[in-house]
């Protein structure tokens, strides 16, 4: 199976190439790409010394770190055991799965401190669990970096689609595209939001690989999220997290409430179910903030907070939602009362994002008694706080919008919608498809007056 270009790859090129490299840390969901983007840029050393710590051909590898913290000892028994080199400048040490051995993790930070000119990169889906085992595990001696799956931007590329990319990268509400180019990005668009960005699913289809063909590999992922919540069962029941993960689904694009998700289970065994999820990277929080300023942490209720899960592809198909709709009649707002537009915003946000970081998202609800005013996304566009409304059609009242332009002052918000990058009044509109665009647009363009 080729290789389709990530974002990530150009932060992976820049890791190799620092002079201050840390060893790093690949985080995200499993199957997103992790292993594929590391492996790529394996290409571009001597050889790459790969150690997956779920495989069991590599239980001696596993043996090699419980008995040593000491990185040259490490790399030596390593480099005898499996007949392989490991040279500095030469080699990149690539230790997946990592989460299954956490003395791997500690040694990390000596790699850091006594053969820093040795490329180390670490992957894992549960690693967040793991992390939550040594505390302080390396603060500062080692880099992190953030993976999602495929976004709209990189599902164009991996169709080929190059000329048409680069009309959807220039374009803006200041400058749009064509009306022909606004619907061949619109036909794409909405058969993304059938296929999703998961590697293995967005490879099939861009082979040739029909969309039926995807529903079925959709199918087998999400029976594969399912077995891995057994291995979360010395905290939490796999059917527990079924449960909840079900429940996510279910209060797309609303506040989630704990009542709606489980009658047998209260409310702490809920929101710890739900922290596993989050930090398994299958679930994100929109957390409510009252938005006056950055940063948007600094004021949230997370009281108030809705939920999605990673991907529309899995969202859509665990729903078993009506594809002619999407497909044929080209009309979003009748699926899921527009709940799938609002996903797919957020997790377009998501992606967007600085990769080093933990992604956030968050929305803003008037937080007055009788008050229904909400907008879905407030995001942090160079120094202001910048409104995002998601309108799964073409039209779409705007009360809640203005009215937080009103209250907050601020110059303008954005309009995520089914119509062409447009603007009016102090509204930028841009297509949903570009929802990713947003902030990366307008940090480098004046705000507008």
């Amino acid at each position: 199976m080729r290789y389709l270009p990530r974002k990530i790859d150009a932060g992976l090129q820049e890791w190799k190439n620092s002079a201050s490299r840390k060893p790093l840390l690949l985080r995200g969901a499993r199957q997103v790409g992790k292993s594929s983007a590391v492996r790529e840029l394996g290409k571009r050393f001597g050889n790459i010394f790969e150690i997956n710590f779920e495989n069991k051909d590599f239980g001696k590898a596993k043996n090699v770190f419980e008995q040593h913290s000491d990185p040259k000892l490490i790399c030596d028994e390593l480099s005898a055991l499996y007949e392989k080199p490991i040279e500095a400048g030469k080699t990149l040490l690539f230790l997946d799965e990592i989460q299954s051995c956490v003395d791997a993790i500690s040694a990390l930070r000596y790699f850091y401190e006594q053969m820093p000119e040795l490329h180390v990169i670490a992957a894992g889906s549960l690693l967040e669990f793991a992390l939550q085992k040594i505390p302080s595990y390396a603060v500062g001696r080692l880099r992190s970096m953030y993976m999602y799956p495929f976004s709209f931007e990189e599902f164009l590329q991996a169709m080929e689609r190059n000329m048409l990319l680069e009309k959807f990268i220039a374009a803006s509400p200041e400058n749009p595209t064509s009306n022909e180019i606004h619907q061949q990005l619109t036909d794409l668009f909405l058969r993304f939001l059938v296929v999703g960005g998961m590697p293995e699913v967005v490879s099939k289809y861009a082979s040739g690989g029909s969309l039926l063909d995807c529903q079925h590999i959709l199918d087998e992922l999400t029976e594969t999220l399912f077995n891995d919540f057994a291995k979360y069962k010395q905290r939490v029941p796999a059917t527990r997290l079924e449960e909840v993960f079900s429940s996510i689904i279910a209060q797309t694009g609303q506040k989630f409430t704990y009542s709606q998700a489980i009658t047998s289970a209260n409310q702490v065994q809920i929101k710890e179910s739900i922290e596993l999820l989050k930090m398994a990277g299958l679930a994100y929080t929109v957390t409510h903030s009252s938005a006056n300023g950055l940063p948007l942490a600094a004021e949230t209720n997370p009281r108030y907070r809705k939920l999605m899960i990673l991907d529309t592809g899995i969202y859509q198909r665990f729903l078993r939602l009506e594809l002619n709709h999407l497909i044929l009649d080209r009309k979003i707002e009748q699926i899921n009362k527009g709940a799938l537009a609002e996903m797919f915003v957020g997790t377009e946000l998501v992606k967007a994002q600085n990769n080093r970081l933990p992604a956030e998202l968050y929305y803003w609800q008037r937080e007055k008694g009788g008050s229904t005013a909400e907008i879905d996304y407030v995001v942090p566009v160079g120094q202001e706080v910048v409104p995002v409304e998601v309108k799964a059609g073409t039209k779409g009242a705007m009360q809640s919008m203005f009215l937080f332009l009103q209250e907050k002052q601020r110059p303008y918000g954005i309009r995520c919608s089914m119509e062409n990058f447009s603007k009016f009044q102090n509204i930028k509109i841009f297509p949903l498809y570009a929802a990713g665009c947003i902030t990366k647009l307008y940090n480098q363009l004046n705000v507008m007056t």
